[in-house]
């Protein structure tokens, strides 16, 4: 699936690119980068088994039960922007965290490298403290670093662009299609920053032969499944905590802390957190519907 609007769907088959609606109740709803099958009557009928999805929880209002909202399915590679001269470490981290938690590896693009002499460095740093294997630091307008982003983008992959508003993703999606296609918003001058322009997710194929799903700004990438592999140092040096339910805090023979710089350490009790509300809520919501389904069965057997 190509792009996904409101109660309508850009399905792409072998003759042709068309809008479709959606038959009945479906198991999921369809989302960009989903395997749809269409019937006869040219409605999606049902959506095939996702691999590689990124989750987030759903915004909401205060009060209401936790959702999850899928925001792209088969996907092989997470491109996670951040702009330089100033990236946010805890940003890209949460992003990350985002990818990983469906199975998506995830690579790290600090774009606007023509702003900062240091973007490759910097790129790598961040790489090494967040135990990514893949980073680096491109420039639109010069070209540099595009080459290592196209190399990543092999002939039959899906990529998804992650990231905030502003962090010129809009502007490396045009720089990979060889054209001008995405709308690009102006930099402020006040921070260097650009402007959200993206307003839906859309699958775009790339001319080397991969796919690209360009995202809008995410505001709230909210986490709904855990972290994934994104903090596979902590996960790995817990195993030498001397107590099983460490919590890398104050406990006597923590392997953690000394070993895991502090910032990224209170990232993950940050988001250690946020897990554990979520679970509240979802546990919560299971409990509800539960109560729900016994009290009608009952009210059922009663009318007989």
């Amino acid at each position: 699936m190509l792009a996904q609007y409101r109660g309508h769907w850009l399905v792409a088959s072998d003759d042709d690119n068309r809008l479709v609606t959606a038959r009945g109740r479906l198991t999921e709803t369809p989302v960009t980068g989903d395997w749809v099958g269409v019937d006869e009557g040219g409605a999606i009928a049902h959506v095939f088994e996702r691999s590689g999805t990124v989750i987030r929880r759903a915004p909401g209002e205060q009060g209401k039960p936790a959702s999850a909202q899928v925001l792209a399915a088969n996907v092989d590679l997470a491109l996670v922007t951040e702009p330089l001269p100033e990236p946010k470490a805890r940003r890209l981290e949460r992003f990350a965290a985002l990818a990983a938690s469906g199975g998506v590896p995830v690579a790290l693009v600090l774009t606007k490298a023509d702003l900062d002499e240091l973007g490759y460095e910097t790129a790598a740093a961040l790489a090494r403290r967040m135990g990514v294997t893949d980073a680096v630091a491109v420039s639109a307008v010069t070209g540099e670093g595009m080459g290592v982003v196209r190399s990543w983008l092999t002939p039959g992959t899906t990529a998804v662009l992650l990231g905030a508003s502003g962090t010129g993703k809009s502007t490396l999606v045009n720089a990979l299609l060889g054209e001008e296609r995405m709308k690009t918003g102006e930099v402020r001058a006040s921070d260097l920053r650009g402007r959200h322009t993206t307003v839906t997710r859309e699958l775009l194929a790339l001319p080397g032969g991969a796919f690209l799903i360009d995202t809008p700004g995410i505001r709230v990438a909210g986490l709904w499944d855990g972290t994934g592999e994104s903090f596979a140092d902590v996960d790995s040096l817990a195993l030498q905590c001397r107590f099983a339910d460490c919590a890398h805090d104050t406990e006597p023979g923590c392997a953690v802390r000394e070993a895991v710089d502090a910032e990224r350490l209170a990232a993950w009790r940050k988001l250690q957190r946020e897990l554990a509300w979520v679970e509240d809520r979802r546990a919560a919501q299971r409990a509800r519907d539960a109560f729900h389904k016994q009290i009608t069965r009952e009210l059922r057997l009663r009318e007989r």
